[in-house]
């Protein structure tokens, strides 16, 4: 089986690239430089229309958004345990999955690019103040989710690598979330991980070389 993840750094291709390390797959990384519209090449487009990344291509198909890849990952790996074994809990963690993808994301790229969903003249401040207040609202449901244990679930599943993208992300945007105890708790937890780790360093990489070739 050929794997090949579309990447860009800092965006939630970070996600995948985690739980595919977790799964030990087999898989190659094609860096997408967003800064230079990589993701509008001709060739970018015939794979994904979304003009987003992630993309996975498994054996010549491509599959797009995040909840489905790690559907996909999980059901592939299952030793992993990347979902929930119980199925209830399983659609539990799906819903969180989801949650991070279209409840807290959308708010991370409003706080991000206010000018793409508004071009009202000064509206950029306002825009960001209400995209935090949203993001902060959603963080402190995590907060109280992750009270008293380490991870969403009884272990680590993909729910908590996709929290990590969305906390991780808040956090260079230099919000303040020194109120949200359980969820730095749950982002240094995260930060241990070997394939945290090897994204991160992955990520460094990727940006030197773009820094390069600008």
């Amino acid at each position: 089986m050929k794997l090949t993840l579309y990447y860009s750094p800092f965006a939630c291709s970070l996600v995948p690239y985690v739980t595919l390390t977790e799964a030990k797959a087999d898989f190659t990384v094609h860096p997408v430089n967003m800064g230079k519209r990589e993701n509008m090449a001709p060739e970018y487009l015939a794979l994904n229309p979304e003009h987003k990344v992630p993309t996975l291509v498994v054996d010549g198909r491509a599959l797009t958004q995040n909840v489905a890849i790690q559907q996909w990952v999980a059901r592939t790996y299952p030793a992993t345990k990347l979902l929930p074994a119980d199925p209830w809990e399983e659609l539990r963690a799906i819903s969180i999955l989801a949650w991070c993808a279209s409840g807290i994301h959308p708010h991370l790229t409003r706080h991000f690019a206010p000018q793409r969903f508004c071009d009202a003249p000064g509206s950029e401040d306002a825009m960001r103040r209400i995209a935090r207040d949203n993001i902060f609202e959603n963080f402190a449901i995590a907060e109280s989710i992750l009270a008293g244990r380490d991870w969403f679930f009884d272990h680590f599943t993909a729910a908590d690598a996709h929290f990590f993208w969305c906390f991780r992300r808040a956090g260079q945007f230099k919000l303040d979330l020194s109120q949200f105890k359980n969820c730095t708790a749950h982002f240094e937890r995260m930060k241990q991980r070997a394939s945290v780790q090897k994204v991160l360093a992955y990520e460094a990489e990727v940006q030197a070389k773009f820094a390069t070739a600008a």
